[in-house]
């Protein structure tokens, strides 16, 4: 990726491929290709920086090389330390060995300027895969790309927002890495910018996408994305087979053992809806996680997708979106099986009042068995989000269900006096220990998609809260005199104005531990 700064923000060299080529034919992309052996040799003709690797001396070489050949572009210095010109570039051949002409007028590669900005993987289910760094560099001044029209042609100087604007329109043609690449560029104010955040030698990104369909089209997503997870679960060695629609007319099948029906009560704080869980199969009988809502419908989707075989109801919580469903699932089974979780504190809302058959004691083991298998969920307690919240950790498959402790695609309300900040911190410190101990690879919210990598999960999770908690101090210090209504728009400035009665109810909770905390005079 050559960059140059321009009016209105910095431009990206891109240039369009080959309507022939095997691999994106006709697609606009970076200029690039494979690592020559002569770039393994040619490390004592190159200035590296302290720190840069042999292998990331090796790959800037490559890009230089390659940019040469490609388009023209030379980045080099002569022995005093003058950049490479016209003149330079004239004189050499770019058919020709280009170490040994290099060498012959006395330039020398400046792969010190060449930064690694991210690694990317082919995804899984294509069937020509590479592994490729992408490395970036700013344009040689005075240099002017021009194309070798066998392998690149039509170079342009473009803006990433502007190319991605294009490329919506379908005017300009680009694969799904050089999309996102341009997406995280685009954050970015200058070259400057991009570079410094290029100088730890680490790639800021390393991404292997995973494919699923997205109203019947298919759609790839990078790790951080809110989908990866669960392909990651669903698809283990990533065929195209998992389709991401909400729907809540049928359950969705995660693994043999494992269904998800998400209740048809979306909303501003259910997201698409509430996830009930169905753990077990027809030889062992189910576990039933959160029930959802008083839903008639909902619950007969529920009885009927086990067949009527439910054997245990667990609660993570008593909020009126997950216990209700509770007791009319119980009732339409012929077993009555019982009804676990913790009661509702004092401190609960009044719609959110359960009392269970039969109270879950923290590290209690539920399961179900039978044809061989064995299904245990172990309780953990997590108070926070709700003074009688838990999470349940199905150990036969490493999964954790976390209830509203831990969404996809929001952070929970913890609402006082129900809900306890320093109660919710401390869980989420509760629920990495048991993460690693048990060896969870995935974490089943209440609301939102599987999500995978939980200790990264965890952890920035309790970031977030704490630079949050940062601001809300920040916010009382700088209006001492204040209330919430004042401080909202100071700590949760980064959060639509629309949002800021129902993000007061997490800010009390955050005042709340400062103050006890002693962290406001």
């Amino acid at each position: 990726l050559l960059l140059r700064d321009a009016p209105g923000g910095f431009e990206v060299l891109m240039t369009r491929r080959s309507a022939t080529a095997s691999f994106a034919p006709g697609a606009y992309v970076f200029p690039g290709g494979g690592i020559d052996a002569a770039d393994h040799g040619a490390h004592a003709q190159a200035a590296r920086r302290p720190g840069q690797d042999d292998l990331r001396l090796t790959q800037a070489i490559a890009a230089i090389r390659e940019s040469f050949e490609e388009l023209g572009v030379l980045i080099a210095r002569h022995a005093d330390g003058r950049a490479a010109d016209a003149a330079d570039i004239a004189a050499l051949d770019r058919q020709g060995d280009f170490f040994a002409q290099c060498q012959a007028r006395g330039l020398r590669l400046a792969a010190d300027e060449v930064f690694v900005l991210a690694h990317w993987v082919t995804d899984r289910d294509l069937p020509r895969r590479f592994d490729v760094p992408f490395l970036v560099a700013r344009m040689p001044e005075g240099q002017v790309p021009v194309a070798d029209e066998a392998e690149q042609f039509e170079p342009v100087w473009v803006r990433p927002a502007d190319a991605l604007t294009r490329h919506e329109a379908g005017r300009f043609f680009m694969i799904f890495p050089t999309i996102r690449t341009l997406q995280r560029l685009a954050k970015f104010a200058d070259v400057a910018a991009v570079l410094a955040a290029c100088a730890g030698e680490q790639p800021l990104w390393t991404s292997c996408p995973r494919g699923g369909f997205v109203r019947g089209e298919e759609a790839r997503f990078m790790e951080d994305e809110m989908p990866f997870g669960e392909l990651a679960l669903v698809s283990p060695d990533g065929q195209m087979v998992h389709h991401l629609d909400w729907r809540c007319d049928q359950p969705v099948p995660l693994l043999r053992n494992l269904l998800r029906l998400t209740a048809p009560n979306a909303g501003v704080m259910t997201g698409p809806g509430t996830n009930s869980y169905l753990v077990g199969d027809p030889a062992s009988g189910y576990i039933a996680i959160d029930p959802g809502p008083d839903d008639a419908e909902h619950v007969q989707r529920l009885w009927r997708a086990t067949g009527g075989q439910v054997k245990l109801i667990v609660c993570t919580h008593s909020h009126p979106d997950h216990s209700p469903g509770a007791r009319p699932l119980q009732a339409l089974c012929e077993n009555r099986p019982p009804i676990w979780g913790l009661p509702s504190a004092p401190t609960a809302r009044p719609a959110s009042a359960f009392t269970p058959d039969h109270v879950l004691a923290d590290g209690q083991v539920l399961f179900v068995e039978g044809g061989g298998a064995r299904h245990s969920l172990r309780a953990i307690h997590t108070p926070g989000h709700a003074a009688n919240h838990a999470c349940l950790l199905l150990e036969e498959d490493g999964l954790l269900f976390s209830g509203d402790h831990i969404l996809n695609g929001s952070t929970t309300v913890v609402d006082p006096p129900d809900g306890d900040m320093t109660d919710y911190l401390d869980s989420l410190d509760k629920l990495a220990a048991a993460c690693r101990e048990a060896g969870v690879e995935f974490i089943l919210p209440a609301h939102g998609h599987v999500l995978g990598f939980p200790q990264q999960v965890i952890a920035h999770l309790k970031a977030h809260r704490l630079k949050r908690e940062a601001k809300v101090v920040a916010a009382m210090q700088a209006r001492p005199h204040g209330g919430l209504a004042d401080w909202v728009e100071l700590a949760y400035d980064d959060v639509p104005p629309r949002m800021w009665p129902l993000a007061q109810r997490s800010l009390l909770a955050h005042v709340q531990r400062i103050e006890a905390l002693g962290l406001v005079g």
